[in-house]
């Protein structure tokens, strides 16, 4: 007759609080190698020499023709592009008038750009009800992912205004095609 025999192995289990460090250490490590990906994957696609065109006035805008965005169901505001604002230009930026309508009906115009190349968005100027300009003083490059309220911009890149790291298309129209889809 044969014996089985029982092999026991006793595990000791760590202190939490080498548990709660060695997570903290691998969280800190991957996001460690996350960014080192991100600068890397940005300064593949950017151009150090970049420079930004000089940019034309605010154009006139409508509320009547806007190419609505879509927005998360938490979003109060309406917001849209004049397709008639829309514009790319030569460095690589996506320009437009962006409209934000509340339920009372007020509205609220953004014209700004959007650098593709680099997930970056500007506000020239900012009109209210009576849509009458008033030009940023100095306008800044801000991320996507900043937490500005600028949650409209990358919906539109992701909507039609850009492809990755590119703008979408080589013309308005070709935006305004994908964005009727």
């Amino acid at each position: 007759m044969s014996q089985t025999h029982k092999l026991e192995i006793t595990m000791r289990k760590p202190h939490p609080l080498t548990r709660s460090a060695l997570w903290l250490k691998r969280c800190m490590l991957a996001g460690l190698a996350l960014g080192a990906l991100g600068v890397q994957a940005q300064g593949l696609t950017d151009n150090p020499d970049w420079k930004e065109t000089e940019v034309p006035a605010p154009p006139a805008f409508s509320k009547d023709h806007l190419l609505a965005i879509e927005m998360p169901h938490y979003v109060s505001l309406k917001f849209g592009v004049d397709p008639a604002t829309l514009a790319i230009t030569s460095d690589g930026i996506v320009r437009y008038v962006m409209v934000a309508t509340n339920a009372s009906g007020s509205v609220n115009a953004m014209y700004e750009g959007i650098r593709c190349a680099t997930g970056e968005v500007k506000t020239y100027a900012r009109a209210s009800n009576n849509g009458v300009w008033s030009v940023v003083k100095e306008p800044q490059w801000r991320d996507f992912s900043d937490n500005l309220p600028s949650k409209h911009a990358i919906a539109f890149a992701r909507q039609g205004a850009c492809d990755g790291r590119a703008a979408a298309a080589s013309s308005a129209a070709d935006i305004i095609k994908a964005m009727k889809k």
